[in-house]
């Protein structure tokens, strides 16, 4: 089905084909054609039209909903769920992967209605208006160039020419746009130290001296709340001077192990298939290697053992925290391999134990193959940690909410440095 074209037979009765083309930024006959299907209109034509027609609700919030916020590069909704558990209410969100957004909209199906798939074919003014901008973008190399070459040529040296062709350039638009309270970013550890530092001192200097916000950065393990070794870096800014400070932030010193999120298999868990089966709710024998793969992940391992290496498979057990899962998972579960006792070859985790290791209780639907699920869990954040930076965030952004509304900004008690 052409959805352009079904859109635009709902718009007839309120915009005239001029009106339409107008907001559309094309020519009336390139949108008839598109309504004919005599030219295939672009990728991101619905989901623009969507948003520039589609009127957003801007009225006050319910009692249990004290701020919006945006998703974007959402993945399956792990940053999300930290933040609405603080009484967010998501407005907008943005995923380009067909599978992920499955996932995400089995468990969040009301945002059906402001969900579109490629961000950079989105203009920043279409964006509802927003408290917060949550991001887990993905991180492109940066092209820096020196800025007298860039003089000397007569080019721009700021933000939109720096991160011009990076995801990151998508993020920074949108936060120059809209003027966020807050935002919230995600990405891998080693962002700070991509291209010798300088893909983050591009970063940071967009977002602090171009886009004026106050920047702290921290680097947080998961396993706190999870039995996982998962170090992430968090970006968190504000609009407006605050007392943020990471030292608010409350990490358990002990944290699960494995037992705490592995199928049990005597009978005190529900059989879920087809991860687990029967009385006892056993894990299906699919997830055991074959002996063809344990046999050459253990080769594998001894031969780089023998030229010094620490490459190998991970095999652990009940008492211990794995080690960091990746979305390249479905390929031999290499990283987390669970021992099975005896004589047995180890099993990978199921999906379901995928999505406790990351910290979603077991009401999350998975309603993708077990592939698209290692894909998308090894992607994920873990929810618990977001759920506590949404905790020490949130306040601060209802304070510069108040502080605007009542035309004045909020004065810090201190200004934190953050944890450089």
């Amino acid at each position: 089905m052409n959805d352009v074209s079904t859109l635009l037979s709902g718009l007839h009765g309120r915009y005239t084909y001029k009106e339409i083309a107008e907001r559309m930024e094309v020519s009336v006959r390139t949108l008839a054609r598109w309504e004919t299907g005599e030219r295939e209109p672009p990728p991101y034509a619905a989901d623009a039209m969507r948003f520039r027609f589609t009127p957003h609700a801007t009225g006050p919030l319910p009692e249990n909903e004290t701020f919006t916020f945006v998703d974007l590069f959402a993945g399956i909704g792990g940053i999300r769920r930290g933040f609405a558990t603080h009484g967010g209410r998501c407005v907008f969100t943005s995923e380009w992967n067909d599978w992920a957004r499955k996932t995400y909209l089995d468990n969040y199906p009301e945002a059906a209605d402001h969900f579109v798939g490629d961000i950079t074919r989105i203009e920043a003014a279409d964006i509802p208006d927003h408290d917060v901008l949550l991001a887990g973008f993905p991180c492109q190399p940066f092209s820096i160039a020196g800025v007298s070459k860039k003089n000397s040529l007569g080019r721009k040296h700021g933000f939109a020419d720096e991160t011009q062709g990076t995801l990151f350039f998508d993020v920074a638009r949108i936060i120059k746009e809209k003027q966020p309270a807050a935002f919230v970013l995600e990405n891998v550890k080693n962002l700070k130290s991509h291209d010798k530092g300088n893909t983050f001192r591009v970063i940071q200097r967009v977002l602090e001296a171009d886009l004026g916000y106050q920047v702290h950065y921290r680097i947080i393990d998961g396993r706190g709340f999870v039995p996982q070794h998962r170090e992430r870096i968090v970006i968190v800014g504000f609009r407006d001077p605050t007392d943020f400070s990471w030292d608010d932030l409350q990490l358990p010193a002990q944290g699960p192990r494995l037992a705490s999120i592995l199928h049990p298999e005597d009978g005190s868990e529900p059989a879920e298939p087809p991860y687990t089966s029967g009385p006892k709710g056993k894990v299906d024998p699919k997830y055991t290697l074959s002996p063809k793969l344990w046999q050459y992940l253990q080769d594998y391992a001894a031969k780089h053992r023998a030229a010094g290496h620490g490459f190998g498979f991970g095999l652990v057990g009940p008492e211990d925290v794995a080690r960091t899962l990746s979305a390249r998972y479905y390929k031999d579960g290499s990283e987390i391999l669970i021992r099975q006792g005896g004589r047995r070859r180890p099993r990978r985790l199921t999906p379901r134990e995928c999505a406790r290791l990351m910290g979603y209780n077991d009401s999350f639907g998975i309603p993708v193959s077990d592939t698209q699920a290692y894909r998308q869990f090894g992607n994920s954040v873990v929810v618990p940690v977001f759920r506590e930076v949404a905790r020490i965030v949130v306040p601060r952004v209802l304070a510069i909410k108040a502080g605007r509304e009542q035309g004045v900004f909020q004065q810090p008690l201190f200004v934190a440095a953050g944890a450089r």
